[in-house]
């Protein structure tokens, strides 16, 4: 969001109001609480027809300072919101004095000036790290379409770098760029990403996470050069800045807060084969692919079987298509005395058509609109509607067809999708359909993840997961999205992996080729692909290559999950 024009100006249509001078500060238990006006309110005269700003300083664990900026506090709040580990009692140091208030925790430090000025600074052992001045956070009025914003700038010195935001295929520094956190099914050659995060961290040694599941803007170093601006819409604005003084320190804290990353089982760690989306296959191409495999002397460790293993236009009833599997169990089994293990897609939609869809319309298993019809659409699958996991009932109605999954044999899910979630929606629990867009990634994930660690266990549970928000981490892997067979994707998908670890992704892989180009000399011309966790498998226009080696993802997965 723009809220500047150039140096001097606002843009058109857009009033703001900044906090300018402390009025009163309190200690609230463990909190500092900072009352600021947005103009001299030491003459009673003007302590009239005023907005007052309600600042609290708090710390859900050591070394991590949260503000939350209010201005009316009366607002809906409905969730979704994020699973943060917040602790009670994290030991903090409290000064107020004539000149400033101060809150610490750890070595790090909010403090905000009593002067004439306005002055919020975060320092670690009394070093300035960042912070915001007079006129560099508040209130926004848009009287263009009459919504209302809060946001935050963050001061950046000389030389300092941004990295992180979520899974994006643009430049690895942030600088300059301008994000928006909001979870797009675009491919791997856009700007548009898979998994939006609204957490960057910085080569000054600290991290920020800004505490809103809906859309988050940020103009880094874009708008102002010297400033990361973030905007959310909201009467309140919440952010955590993460101490480090090491990127590892500050990932380690931040997985701390919001979850570990789980250590996926050995073998997932080895070669992938995959059918194309549309590939037309049954048992006998699936075991040519195989073969094919040991032919050229190549390792496989996993087959994974896309969409088509579902009945077309059904997406998805977990009911195997009895043309081309009619004995998917004796298939499965002997997969498996190869010593494969086997993995199988999914997503959380349904098509019309599947003789399922009635039964769960009539049991409010699906994502309504709010007059009370089925959200549906025509992409992907015809008369398209959407589970609705925030009904316990739809939940264990599809954990009950993963758990017969498995006990036919199958090991881990592909957990494809979950980024096109509409907003003019009414969620079965009340959640604000603005939130819900981004955070139906991990509730969806988080089902399948649980389905595994209790019927596998946690040691042999793994997903291979497309979509993802804050705490996903610790439903490993992830995969980089859909990309073409050609070099230039072969590097979007490469890097895109290796970003991740900015968010503690910190396993992932990457598909050679989710969408078809045609390929020559290879086996590939009947529709597979190699997936690879750890190692990167890619199919060329000419030719298969291989690297193997030890993934790029894993010293930050050792470094975040305090492994040696």
């Amino acid at each position: 969001m723009k809220i500047s024009d150039g140096n001097w100006l606002i843009q058109p249509g857009l009033n703001l109001i900044h906090p300018l001078q402390v009025f009163e500060v309190e200690q609230q238990d463990n909190e500092m609480v900072v009352y600021a006006a947005p103009r001299d309110v030491r003459e009673r005269t003007w302590q009239l027809d005023t907005p007052l700003f309600t600042l609290r300083f708090f710390s859900p664990q050591e070394g991590i300072v949260g503000v939350r900026i209010e201005h009316f506090q009366g607002a809906l709040n409905n969730g979704p919101h994020y699973p943060l580990n917040i602790l009670q009692d994290v030991k903090v140091t409290i000064e107020n004095t004539e000149r400033y208030a101060e809150f610490k925790s750890g070595n790090l430090s909010a403090r905000v000036s009593k002067g004439e000025f306005w002055s919020l600074d975060f320092l670690r052992n009394g070093e300035r790290i960042t912070g915001s001045q007079v006129k560099n956070n508040g209130y926004v009025q848009d009287t263009n379409n009459q919504r209302n914003y809060m946001f935050e700038r963050l001061d950046l010195g000389v030389g300092e770098t941004v990295y992180g935001l979520g899974e994006r295929f643009t430049a690895l520094v942030r600088n300059g760029q301008t994000v928006e956190t909001w979870n797009r099914d675009g491919g791997t050659s856009t700007e548009q990403a898979y998994k939006n995060i609204p957490f960057y961290m910085t080569n000054r040694g600290y991290g920020v996470l800004v505490n809103h599941p809906q859309c988050v803007s940020f103009e880094v170093g874009s708008e102002k050069v010297s400033k990361v601006q973030f905007s959310v819409e909201s009467e309140y604005l919440e952010y955590f800045v993460i101490d480090g003084p090491t990127p590892k320190a500050v990932l380690d804290r931040y997985t701390r807060f919001t979850g570990r990353p789980a250590l996926p089982p050995a073998w997932s760690f080895g070669l992938w084969l995959t059918t194309s989306f549309t590939t037309n296959y049954d048992e006998a191409t699936v075991n040519s692919f195989i073969d094919g495999m040991a032919e050229r002397n190549l390792p496989l460790h996993v087959f994974h079987f896309d969409c088509f293993w579902m009945k077309a236009f059904q997406w998805c009833d977990f009911e195997w298509d009895p043309l081309t599997f009619p004995d998917p169990e004796g298939m499965i089994r002997r997969l498996k005395a190869k010593g494969l293990k086997i993995c199988v897609w999914i997503n959380p939609y349904i098509g019309q058509k599947s003789p399922v869809f009635k039964e769960l319309q009539e049991k409010g298993y699906l994502l309504k609109r709010p007059d009370g019809s089925l959200w549906q659409w025509d992409k992907w699958q015809p008369g398209l509607a959407i589970y609705d996991f925030t009904n316990p009932d739809a939940c264990k109605w599809y954990a009950d067809k993963l758990k017969g999954l498995v006990a036919m044999g199958v090991d881990c899910f592909k957990t494809d999708f979950g980024e096109r979630i509409p907003t003019d929606v009414q969620w079965f629990d009340g959640s604000d359909p603005q939130k819900m867009h981004n955070h139906y990634a991990y509730i969806y994930n988080e089902l399948v993840w649980n389905v595994l660690k209790d019927t596998v266990g946690e040691e042999e549970a793994v997903l291979f997961a497309r979509s993802a928000s804050v705490g996903a981490q610790k439903f490993p892997v992830h995969w980089g999205g859909d990309c073409y067979a050609n070099y230039e994707s072969m590097a979007e998908s490469c890097a895109v992996v290796c970003l991740l670890a900015f968010q503690v992704l910190a396993s992932g892989a990457t598909i050679s080729a989710a969408l078809k180009i045609p390929l020559r000399r290879t086996f590939t011309n009947a529709g597979a692909r190699l997936v690879c966790s750890p190692a990167i498998a890619v199919y060329t226009v000419a030719n298969l290559i291989v690297c193997r080696g030890p993934t790029m993802m894993s010293p930050v997965m050792w470094c975040a999950s305090s492994r040696n």
